[in-house]
């Protein structure tokens, strides 16, 4: 509450002030002089806001560009380019007729070389048999089937080399024996005629005894050309000198004219493609060489470098060891030399080939 002790009364002989019009509240803070107690009104003048000074705008300075000294060209606006999608246009279907397919021909077979010309030659088959051979077409005999099992092996031998990766080589055989008549023509023949029975091989009898030749007179054919002359004379292919025979699969090359030069020509490069020829497209062609003796003549080394089997014949009542030895170093340039035992009368064993078919030897 208000301490009303502190508030002033009026004086004695003050007579309050009536305001007229006034409230009374107004009279009594009047009458009371509570008036006194505020301080005094201030003088508050109203605040007059002068009038925006409103500025006339000056007008913009024109500007003048100066006039060219000359009259440029009218520039023509760059053109407006305006990108049209591009008509598809859907080419018509168009027929092709296939491109032909490529015929897939084989290549043909590699072809035996053209050996056998003039022919076929006959081979006197009653000559063979009065001269103790095996006789094309002939029975069974003892000779027959002892060359049968010779020629096997030497086939067994030629299909060895050529799995090991031999080359031509391997389809050559030399026939030959330390002495002259030790029967080195007589196996070579037999031979000869035995493999051309063989259902799958065919054989080239080569009379490569130049200085003695027996092979045409045995088989009773004719002479002519042959090894010797393709080896002087380059321009001859030796498949032109074969003779074909009326036997089938056998073929016979005669030896040619006789010269002294004979190991001269063998041990030439020449050679080497001469033999070659002989067996190319051929490769079921065996090829045997009949031989000078080796101990006698000089050709028979110079072959043995040129074939892979030899076979020397070793007569059974003429034939000495050292003999045999020394033919057979001679033979060395062949790495496969085997022995053949011609005209042997005793058997350990007791064998008597050919009588099992009773046509007995």
């Amino acid at each position: 509450m208000t301490d009303q002790t502190k508030i002033p009364l009026p004086q004695d002989g003050e007579q309050p002030v009536e305001v007229p019009g006034a409230s009374l509240i107004e009279r009594a803070v009047e009458s009371f002089g509570w008036g006194k107690l505020s301080p005094p009104p201030l003088d508050i003048k109203p605040i007059v806001r002068p009038e925006p000074v409103r500025y006339q705008s000056e007008p913009a300075p024109e500007i003048v560009e100066p006039e060219p000294d000359f009259m440029p060209a009218a520039i023509e606006p760059d053109p407006v380019v305006v990108e049209l999608e591009p008509e598809v246009i859907e080419p018509e279907p168009v027929a092709i007729a296939p491109e032909p397919v490529a015929e897939i021909v084989p290549a043909p077979a590699a072809e035996p070389s053209p050996i056998a010309a003039g022919g076929p030659h006959r081979v006197d088959r009653e000559h063979l048999r009065r001269q103790g051979f095996i006789v094309p077409e002939g029975n069974v005999t003892a000779t027959l089937e002892e060359f049968r099992i010779v020629k096997r092996q030497l086939l067994l031998n030629a299909a060895e080399l050529k799995r090991q990766g031999g080359d031509a080589k391997a389809q050559r055989v030399l026939i030959c024996s330390p002495h002259p008549g030790e029967g080195k023509t007589y196996c070579a023949v037999n031979l000869a005629l035995s493999i051309a029975a063989e259902k799958e091989s065919e054989v080239l009898l080569v009379d490569a005894d130049f200085a003695k030749p027996s092979v045409l007179s045995a088989l009773g054919l004719p002479g002519g050309r042959g090894l010797m002359d393709a080896l002087a004379d380059p321009s001859l292919d030796v498949t032109e000198l074969v003779l074909a025979t009326d036997v089938p699969g056998l073929k016979v090359l005669p030896a040619g004219d006789a010269t002294t030069s004979d190991s001269e020509y063998l041990s030439s490069s020449r050679t080497a493609t001469v033999l070659d020829r002989l067996t190319q497209g051929a490769p079921n062609r065996i090829v045997i060489f009949d031989s000078p003796p080796a101990l006698a003549a000089s050709p028979a080394a110079e072959l043995a470098q040129y074939v892979g089997q030899a076979l020397v014949i070793c007569r059974a009542d003429r034939t000495g060891q050292q003999s045999l030895e020394d033919a057979i170093s001679l033979l060395s340039g062949c790495p496969n030399i085997q022995l053949l035992l011609n005209a042997a009368n005793f058997s350990p064993s007791g064998r008597r080939f050919g009588a099992y078919y009773g046509y007995g030897a």
